[in-house]
């Protein structure tokens, strides 16, 4: 290992370690007037009651601050649910608003120094270490021990690292009180950006778009040489920054909207929920432009971009799940599963997913236009289950934390119904496929193992027989990675294009029409 690399190493772990640390600064104390700035009107006079013991008091740390929170709160909640006094629950989780107000540390008098010591040095160590990657080595992407890896083949650094990953997931969505100080640590640039304070969103927009371009450093080095990959990961990059995470906090400074531009329905699966509805509507011409772009986007843009370029415009080039997987996840994409049975389970749990999303958007729809008079408690509950258990749990503590475990495109193959709407489309009317030349193919198994979609590639190109499949995404590293040239990604037409009896020819000196 070079120097540098060496440099950029530790610069990564030292932010690596003071990100984790810095959760952990400082004490709360949790004053009245902070209970009713930071709460609902028609919660204010009662959370001011039930926190009053709480009131002057200086907790050390945010488990003892949120358990005496938690204390206060439940008891009086759990009374009421025991009683069935449905209607007197506070459903509101108060405990981050809270827990930020009540915050004293070092983190937020000096936030951009604790920027600059956590994520700062370790984007800035992941740069270095990237950069040098691959420096010396002809053009021409290897293989050469990822599967003697701890950390890309399922190894002690890999197991760490994912359940790192799975861990955060777990407190960003369910316990984001105890990211308070991370938070405060990122105020500084919402507030530059959207006028306003940041919330843990924010924070995990801020990572993600980091973690994005980062590594999308080490895409352009490990794929020197390959114009479509050095295209693809600019692509990704971009759409992230600026569709992503850029222009929806602009348009809150503007009094707009937020809103990601790139997004689409059923993969935004709250794109048809009231309050964004009523969100649209009442912010005039900008709100309705919104609402067309979004419906347009689904019944016009993903059927015609993916008849004419296949699923990968979107999956490859423009959505910020791809583009992590395609930077972030790109060290384990060997990972992915290349069984017939992985297949099966692949093809029902996707569209299972694409069939509730379409039922409950549908059920929403209904309940919009009926005044929520039919089903509108099944509508809040389908949100509800919709919301944790795919939104949540699926696409996030599984999708991105089952990286070193099962592959960088987790949720792209078995839970995004966006894929799955765009893989139908893909299979049955489409002019893209990957073309194989099977006299060429020397079986050397490259294409499969970099498949990070599951597909064995090698089967199809040994048999000269053109991959049309709806999983696939498009990425072409199947072809970057061939050192004969047998695959090509090629958008032609549509006649032929699925052949279930391909004849192994060779080159095209031979041409037969069944």
């Amino acid at each position: 290992m070079k120097m540098i690399e060496k440099v950029g190493l530790g610069l990564f772990l030292i932010g690596l370690i003071a990100f984790l640390v810095i959760p952990f600064l400082g004490s709360y104390t949790l004053l009245e007037e902070q209970v009713w700035e930071n709460t609902k009107d028609i919660h204010q006079e009662k959370m001011a009651e039930l926190l009053a013991p709480m009131y002057g008091k200086e907790y050390g740390s945010n488990f003892s601050f949120l358990s005496a929170f938690r204390e206060n709160f439940n008891s009086y909640n759990d009374q009421l649910k025991s009683e069935q006094v449905w209607d007197q629950v506070i459903w509101d989780d108060y405990s981050f608003p809270l827990a930020k107000a009540a915050l004293q540390s070092p983190v937020r008098d000096n936030p951009w120094l604790f920027f600059g010591v956590s994520l700062g040095l370790a984007a800035l160590g992941g740069f270095l270490y990237n950069f040098r990657q691959h420096a010396d080595e002809p053009a021409g992407v290897k293989n050469n021990g990822i599967f003697h890896s701890s950390m890309k083949n399922r190894g002690l650094l890999g197991m760490l690292t994912g359940s790192l990953l799975i861990l955060f997931y777990i407190v960003l969505y369910w316990f984001p009180a105890y990211l308070v100080n991370l938070v405060w640590m990122v105020n500084p640039i919402s507030e530059w950006l959207s006028g306003g304070p940041a919330s843990q969103w924010f924070l995990y927009g801020l990572i993600y778009t980091l973690a994005i371009l980062v590594m999308g450093v080490r895409m352009f080095r490990k794929y020197r040489g390959n114009k479509y990959q050095q295209l693809r990961t600019a692509s990704v990059m971009f759409f992230q920054t600026a569709f992503a995470f850029l222009i929806p906090e602009i348009l809150v400074l503007l009094n707009q909207p937020y809103f990601d531009f790139k997004n689409i329905w059923p993969l935004d699966y709250d794109f048809f929920y009231d309050y964004q509805i009523d969100t649209f509507l009442s912010s005039g011409g900008v709100g309705m432009f919104m609402l067309i772009w979004g419906i347009l986007l689904i019944i016009v843009g993903v059927p015609v971009f993916t008849y004419f370029f296949g699923k990968r415009w979107y999956c490859s080039w423009v959505c910020g799940c791809g583009g992590l997987a395609e930077t972030v996840g790109d060290p384990y994409r060997q990972l992915s599963d290349k069984s017939v049975k992985a297949w099966k389970y692949e093809r029902w749990i996707i569209h299972s997913v694409l069939v509730l999303a379409v039922v409950m958007t549908v059920v929403t729809i209904a309940n919009y236009f009926s005044g929520f008079a039919l089903l509108g408690n099944v509508t809040n509950q389908l949100h509800s289950f919709y919301g944790f258990a795919i939104g949540s749990v699926f696409a996030g503590v599984v999708g991105t934390g089952f990286y070193p475990f099962m592959g960088n495109r987790v949720w792209c193959r078995f839970g995004c119904p966006l894929a799955a709407y765009l893989g139908i489309v893909q299979r049955f009317k489409s002019r893209f496929r990957i073309t194989t030349n099977g006299g060429q193919c020397i079986s050397c198994g490259n294409c499969s193992t970099y498949c990070e979609m599951g597909i064995d590639v090698r089967w199809y190109a040994q048999r000269g027989q053109e991959i049309v499949r709806s999983s696939c995404v498009g990425c072409g590293v199947c072809s970057a990675v061939c050192p004969r040239g047998v695959l090509k990604l090629e958008n032609g037409p549509e006649e032929n294009r699925i052949n279930e009896l391909p004849i192994i020819i060779g080159n095209d000196s031979i041409k037969i029409k069944l």
